[in-house]
């Protein structure tokens, strides 16, 4: 644990306690007895307002004697989208009008496992995937070249989420938090916090089950809710992705991705030649021993299929066993990242060069590495985790920090 403070270590202790003390770890009461002590000891992040005059991204040379796009979309990016183009994809979308408005990010739970399978989670642009504590991960689907009727189930926000949702200019459906990290995020976000613990239904809206799997949210309306609270909805600058179908010449085997987070939290992503993408499998233990299975969006009863997954090696700071923030706004030199695509490994770095920009990807001359067109399902692993190749596999084992 790095910089480890007083009052850290003090908040460290009641979570171990709890955790002893209970099946299922909570923090809720706790959170609102030493809600004021640890909202004055976290580090203060606040959103930077976007200037009138919003700078670029710089094109390469390459990139920038690229010819005038006709009726082929590609390559585009990272800068002048076409206007039907959705930057976040590099694919033309169906309706160019779902572009004017800010994406809409919704928290859906991993866990418990009688929460799968998840739905619409195969409708999102991007998928963030991260540790939450005690072996565990969390998903976080973005909607923006279209939309869900029903993605969940939603669960509670965490402190890297107002990271996330700024750098995508989006607004951000969850459930709920701890009173701590709520603060947190109503701090950075505003408005722009939509969570279901509100009058926020039919948006977010618990399907009478009354349990922490029952809760789901549309996210065109969403949209329209944030709207209604003040939000504006147009079309904000989403640049720094690159885009190209043509598989840069320096990758490797990358057949199958393997994320582990303990020995019963593992994920899976299989390169499938016939759809040119990646299959998601998951472990089940409903049987008595670990397995790995398909892992179904329960709303078009297929495989999650993404186009690129990319795992990031990133910086971890654990205030609590389940309380956790993770360096994304700091990173604007550049960390290790590998991308996967057409069954190959592309092993760059990631940088944020503002906190109201996408992820950019480069090779270690500063070159954009363009994504394959699509979506992609991006996962944040600690900075010591542990990287093993063998035979175009590659296995991630999560450590922090």
């Amino acid at each position: 644990m790095k910089n480890l403070k007083p009052w850290m270590a003090f908040f460290l202790i009641v979570f171990v306690l709890t955790a002893c003390s209970e099946a299922t770890p909570s923090i809720h009461e706790m959170a609102l007895t030493y809600a004021a002590q640890t909202r004055t000891a976290m580090p203060t992040k606040t959103a930077t307002p976007l200037p009138t005059d919003t700078p670029k991204p710089t094109a390469t040379a390459t990139q920038a004697n690229t010819p005038t796009l006709t009726n082929d979309p590609w390559p585009v990016g990272p800068i002048d989208f076409p206007e039907n183009v959705n930057p976040l994809t590099g694919l033309v979308v169906a309706d160019p009008s779902n572009l004017n408005r800010r994406p809409v990010l919704v928290k859906v739970a991993n866990y418990p496992e009688s929460g799968r399978p998840h739905a619409g989670l195969s409708a999102a642009d991007l998928v963030f995937e991260y540790y939450i504590g005690y072996g565990m991960n969390r998903f976080m689907g973005l909607y923006y070249g279209q939309d869900a009727e029903k993605i969940g189930p939603v669960r509670s926000g965490r402190l890297v989420d107002p990271q996330i949702v700024n750098m995508y200019q989006g607004v951000l459906g969850f459930w709920g938090a701890y009173v701590t990290i709520l603060d947190h995020i109503e701090e950075i976000l505003g408005a722009r916090a939509l969570s279901g613990m509100s009058d926020a239904c039919p948006a977010l809206c618990d399907d009478g089950g009354g349990l922490v799997i029952s809760k789901f949210g549309d996210s065109k309306l969403l949209t329209e809710l944030a709207g209604e609270r003040g939000v504006i909805n147009k079309k904000y600058p989403l640049e720094g992705m690159v885009f190209d179908p043509q598989l840069p010449e320096e990758g490797e085997d990358g057949s199958k991705v393997e994320i582990l987070y303990s020995s019963s939290d593992r994920g899976e992503w299989r390169y499938d030649e016939k759809s040119g993408s990646y299959l998601r499998w998951i472990e089940d233990t409903s049987g008595g021993q670990l397995e790995m299975i398909p892992l179904i969006d329960s709303e078009t009863e297929e495989q999650l299929s993404f186009d690129n997954v990319i795992v990031l090696l990133a910086y971890y700071t654990e205030y609590a066993p389940s309380m956790h923030d993770i360096e994304l706004w700091g990173n604007t030199t550049g960390q290790r990242a590998v991308i996967f695509r057409d069954g190959q490994a592309l092993d760059v770095f990631w940088k944020v060069p503002r906190n109201d920009q996408p992820i950019q990807f480069m090779d270690q001359a500063g070159e954009y590495i363009p994504l394959k067109p699509g979506n992609s399902w991006i996962v944040f692993m600690g900075q010591n985790s542990n990287v093993t190749t063998d035979e175009g596999t590659w296995t991630f084992n999560f450590y922090l920090p």
